[in-house]
């Protein structure tokens, strides 16, 4: 079935969506191996870029594992992404997805650019953290692309009539998902400034409510805390939103279950990397449950956004049939 333009209105096949997942499940293994970088100190292991000591595989130790792994697993998402898009351009494809899976080449090149810039300039503070920015923002892109060319948001989308509305629970979703965005960058600035521990305990700061803003390391670990209470505020606001507004859908009950349980994983890997004075594994696992927790999020906006325009066409639906049958009497 085609729409009037000539394309065919389900965006893509089962395989493309597929595919796209794989690429997002990825990007988030690629996140993980980045926060490894961070969490084990190892961002300058490998001194040169984008050779490894002058070579395309250097001697595998210490550190030098986790930076290079953390190559192998970038130029593996590159590839990945590149071969995406020519899916995208060879499948059934609406034109806006092609448009993301180009977008998507774009955006993963320049990461890798800046990637190479943060080595070859030692870390520095801005590019470091535009480096993180922009994981998190390509890993959103490659989720909406898996999240339109979902067989099943296709036929919504086909049913509302090719319109995404907007409403007051996908207006909160898109508020949430813009202020966990901004609390991942936060935490970015928190972890290259090396004050992930600049406040020694948890729950409370210093044994009070409010820690002696003496110093920007306190401030910003502070800031990120705070960051912390207003996104499980928004989360349990817009979960609860979508569970009143869903009435069962399974569509949109599903991720915002996930994106509570992500939350309170969340908080208790923050929890568990304080109390562990910055131990690897959740240090690390702190950071790539707050990109699922984004993309969960992201998904949760994007199938909200279906939801008034396909109860309008359902309302329809049966005035519809009834004017046919008048009509054949």
């Amino acid at each position: 079935m085609r729409d009037a333009s000539g394309d065919h209105p389900e965006g893509g096949s089962s395989a493309l969506h597929r595919f796209a997942v794989i690429c997002a499940v990825a990007t988030l293994c690629l996140i993980f191996v980045g926060g490894l970088v961070t969490s084990t100190g190892s961002a300058l292991a490998v001194p040169d870029w984008p050779l490894a000591f002058g070579k395309l595989i250097p001697k595998l130790q210490g550190g030098v594992r986790f930076e290079y792994g953390h190559r192998v697993a970038a130029g593996t998402v590159t590839l990945l992404t590149v071969a995406l898009a020519i899916a995208a351009w060879r499948a059934p494809a609406r034109p806006v997805v092609r448009k993301l899976a180009l977008i998507a080449v774009g955006l993963v090149i320049f990461q890798a650019i800046l990637g190479g810039v943060t080595v070859l300039l030692e870390l520095p503070l801005a590019i470091a953290v535009a480096h993180a920015a922009t994981a998190q923002a390509f890993f959103c892109l490659i989720v909406t692309i898996a999240a339109i060319t979902n067989p099943v948001f296709e036929r919504r989308y086909e049913q509302a009539g090719g319109v995404a509305a907007g409403n007051s629970t996908g207006t909160l979703a898109k508020i949430t998902t813009a202020v966990i965005y901004a609390q991942i960058l936060v935490g970015a600035v928190m972890r290259h400034l090396g004050a992930g521990l600049a406040i020694p305990d948890f729950p409370l700061s210093y044994g009070r409510l409010i820690p002696p803003l003496d110093s920007p390391f306190v401030i910003i670990n502070f800031a990120h805390r705070c960051g912390a209470l207003v996104v499980a505020a928004l989360v349990i606001w817009t979960v609860t939103s979508a569970y009143r507004a869903a009435a069962g859908d399974s569509f949109i009950r599903r991720p915002a279950e996930l994106l509570l349980a992500l939350l309170l994983l969340q908080i208790s890997l923050g929890a568990i990397t304080v109390w562990s004075g910055r131990a690897v594994l959740p240090t690390t696992a702190h950071v790539a449950t707050g990109a699922a927790l984004l993309a969960t999020s992201l998904l949760l906006t994007l199938r909200q956004s279906l939801e008034p325009a396909v109860r309008v066409a359902a309302r329809a639906l049966p005035k519809t049939a009834m004017t046919r049958r008048e009509a054949r009497a």
